[in-house]
């Protein structure tokens, strides 16, 4: 298959209009303009019948056969034949087999006017039989045109339209010229950008004013360059906090195992000194599994999450039993056990975790679990009774890394955050009388169709 590029297309475009438009033209207008030119032959004889009013001139000075031969354009002939035996014709006939052929298509004739053609001597012949009343007797009036006339206009019309055709097909190179320019510039612009975020620049703008429609083209560059400008300082971002995260842990179980070859014991004793290492490598081991869970949270933004008919008191319950060793002096209370929805069972339990867990540092003494549907909706909620969260630090709360006050690892609220966007919804945080609430709501569709069923 021949490739082209767009400036070949542009050709071809144009060549092939004006190709398709000549073809056409040069089918269509030879029997269309000779069609009219019939037409208009026809009437050139009526009108010359009607105006001579009958031929009288040429009854007085009759013309011979030999005349009927004289093919001058715009010439008209005329001759009376009466609707009675034994009358001559008058004026000037035609040859005797024309002149029969005419007379039958006279007597034949109903209309008051009728037009005819013969052909003769290799030529057409054009004309007009009128009924008329000569000295009260029937009678038809014929007047004849050659073919000349009209195959002389043709030809004429035909040579012009050519000569147009010509002038037009170059004068038609000016905007195919014009066009290329018009549609290389700004692609040349877009190409050269497109080359500099290949090799990973994508720090300078992109803004073109003019066309709408490449403005429009360039609006959408210039957002995917921002979004992937957003998303390199992101992933730049979660490395840094990462590495930090991990650099301690590893640090002090660096430094430990140094000082335990070096026969120095950090801590009093053997076990207590391992006892540290154990903690930061499962320390570190947790910061990892976090790490990867929320990459692999990502990595499903293109797919939808299995959603699977749950009851929220079989995820609560064993989350209260999990977390209920870790502060004995917090209860945790769990309401509407009994809401069926649907949703990922395993992101679902990630979620609360993450919220039960980031409540236990903060509660006072108590922390609420509670689900509900709300026509349409699924609404989750973990409430803890602790201190209010500062209102500049609410807007920032689910951002990767970012740690307020007791803050841990940073990733915990912004998993919570990309599961609930998995599941079509959003989560919030707010201030209450009381403490601080976390509330996750998505939409509940597919629970609707399996009840259905």
């Amino acid at each position: 298959m021949i490739k082209v590029n767009l400036t070949q297309r542009i050709w071809l475009a144009f060549i092939s209009i004006i190709v398709i438009v000549v073809l056409s033209i040069i089918i269509i207008y030879p029997i269309s303009i000779k069609g009219t030119m019939t037409d208009e032959t026809y009437r050139i004889i009526e009108h010359e019948q009607i105006r001579s009013a009958y031929p009288l001139l040429d009854l007085i000075n009759p013309r011979n056969e030999q005349e009927f031969t004289d093919r001058d354009p715009g010439r008209v002939g005329h001759f009376l034949i009466y609707d009675t035996l034994g009358r001559a014709t008058e004026g000037a006939p035609p040859p005797k087999e024309v002149l029969q052929e005419m007379a039958q298509n006279a007597y034949r004739q109903e209309a008051h006017r009728g037009r005819y053609e013969i052909q003769y001597g290799g030529a057409t012949v054009f004309y007009v039989i009128t009924k008329a009343q000569i000295d009260e007797r029937p009678a038809f009036h014929i007047s004849y045109m050659w073919d000349t006339y009209r195959d002389e206009m043709v030809n004429r019309l035909w040579e012009r339209l050519l000569y147009i055709l010509l002038l037009t097909s170059c004068l038609s190179l000016i905007p195919a010229i014009w066009l290329k320019h018009y549609l290389r510039q700004p692609l040349i612009i877009l190409g050269n950008h497109l080359e500099q975020i290949a090799n990973r620049d994508w720090q300078e703008p992109l803004k073109w004013k003019g066309d709408e429609d490449f403005q429009r083209l360039s609006d959408q560059f210039e957002r995917m360059r921002q979004n992937l400008n957003l998303y390199d300082r992101a992933q730049k971002t979660f490395i840094q906090h990462a590495s930090h995260e991990l650099k301690t842990p590893i640090m002090v179980i660096k430094s430990y195992a140094h000082s335990v070859k070096d026969g120095i014991m950090p801590k009093n004793n053997m076990e207590q000194t391992m006892d540290v290492i154990i903690e930061e490598a499962n320390r570190m081991e947790r910061r990892v599994i976090d790490m990867l869970y929320y990459t692999k949270l990502d990595s499903l933004k293109e797919e939808s999450p299995k959603h699977e008919e749950l009851v929220f008191g079989q995820i609560a319950f064993q989350i209260e039993e999990r977390f209920r060793v870790q502060r004995e002096d917090v209860k945790i209370l769990v309401e509407g056990a009994e809401t069926r929805f649907s949703g990922d069972v395993e992101q679902l339990e990630v979620l609360l975790e993450n919220l039960v867990e980031n409540a236990l540092r903060y509660a006072k003494d108590t922390i609420w679990m509670k689900a509900s549907l709300k026509e349409d909706q699924v609404l989750i909620t973990v409430e803890n009774n602790g201190d209010s969260i500062p209102a500049q630090d609410l807007p920032q709360l689910f951002n990767p890394f970012y740690k307020g006050n007791k803050g841990k690892f940073g990733l915990g609220l912004a998993i919570v955050k990309r599961i609930t966007e998995l599941h079509g919804g959003c989560p919030k945080v707010e201030n209450t009388e009381t403490g601080v609430k976390f509330s996750i709501s998505f939409p509940q569709h597919e629970l609707k169709k399996t009840k259905k069923k």
